[in-house]
């Protein structure tokens, strides 16, 4: 397959991961009265590994030496990728509005810019950086309502700073992707899936001896199976290997789709409207995509060698 084409199919892909994504945190604040934060996140972890280990284990098994030889990076990036990025969020999200999560998350494309620079000393031509600005441009526009007079009155409180702690460990996952030990992307997956599970089994069970237990029902295990498949399995194993193809940098960007899509499951699923300032931001969102993929194809590689 041409490069350009893979590229190409590689940003398309990373639509479906920020829709699933979008599904997760309107997911986590829908059922954050039935479903205690740690533990939402120790059954998503736990079914996705139910789910992913028929088809990974014996690969893995094939690839153990490989696996074991790179123990430092998949704990470090499972810990940071699975571990801490979904307590924060889920956490956050007990506290926090989803458009406030949303907003906080569409700093990982820039943030993701400085460490990449920082730590690999990556540097974004100005197309890219322009395509940043104009995606969250749009994010803040769909998050204000067209309004932006309504940021002077924008508060921050516990659950922003659970929010923004993720986004920061989100933002060194992508950085760090590159690290990632020589082995399939499924057998990655299923030893950082086994981790969150095991991390988050003990935070679930202190949310237990609080008295804080899950209420059955079943919108509830409709959540659990949600969260297990789409924004985890497929949704992990789509962005790590688009991030392989295209670098850490534009895969970060797409974080911004997040609140559009967002919008789009409000308006289908909740009957919300579609106001101007929608279309305007989504507007703006895709141009800074498009940027971004104009300056791949000039590059005719990824900005960080993989």
């Amino acid at each position: 397959m041409p490069e350009s084409r893979s590229n190409t199919r590689a940003f398309l892909l990373l639509g479906f991961v920020m829709l699933f994504w979008a599904g997760n945190s309107i997911t986590g604040r829908a059922v954050r009265e039935e479903i205690p934060p740690f533990t939402l996140a120790f059954g998503r972890w736990l079914v996705a590994v139910l789910v992913l280990a028929p088809f990974a284990a014996r690969t893995l098994w094939a690839e153990r030496r490989a696996a074991l030889a790179g123990w430092r990076w998949v704990l470090a990036l499972g810990f940071l990728g699975i571990v801490c990025f979904n307590a924060f969020i889920y956490s956050g999200l007990q506290y926090t509005s989803a458009a406030n999560a949303l907003l906080l998350q569409a700093s990982i494309p820039a943030l993701v810019l400085v460490l990449d620079r920082a730590f690999f000393g990556a540097r974004a031509g100005p197309l890219h950086i322009g395509g940043v600005v104009l995606s969250t441009i749009g994010v803040v526009g769909i998050v204000f309502k067209g309004d932006l007079a309504a940021m002077t009155t924008l508060r921050l409180g516990m659950g922003d700073a659970l929010v923004l702690c993720g986004v920061v460990v989100w933002s060194l996952y992508t950085v760090l992707l590159r690290k990632r030990p020589a082995i399939s992307s499924s057998s990655f997956l299923l030893l950082v899936f086994v981790l969150g599970t095991v991390a988050m089994a003990p935070l679930a069970a202190w949310e237990s001896g609080q008295g804080r237990t899950v209420a059955w029902s079943p919108q509830v295990l409709a959540a659990f199976a949600y969260v297990a498949v789409f924004p985890s399995v497929l949704a992990y194993f789509i962005y790590n290997a688009a991030t392989a193809q295209l670098g850490a940098a534009r895969s970060g960007q797409a974080i911004t789709l997040m609140p559009l899509f967002g919008a789009l499951l409000s308006a289908v699923l909740l009957g919300e409207r579609l106001e101007r300032y929608h279309l305007v931001g989504m507007a703006l969102i895709l141009a800074g995509i498009v940027l971004s993929a104009l300056a791949l194809a000039r590059r005719g590689k990824p900005s960080i060698p993989l």
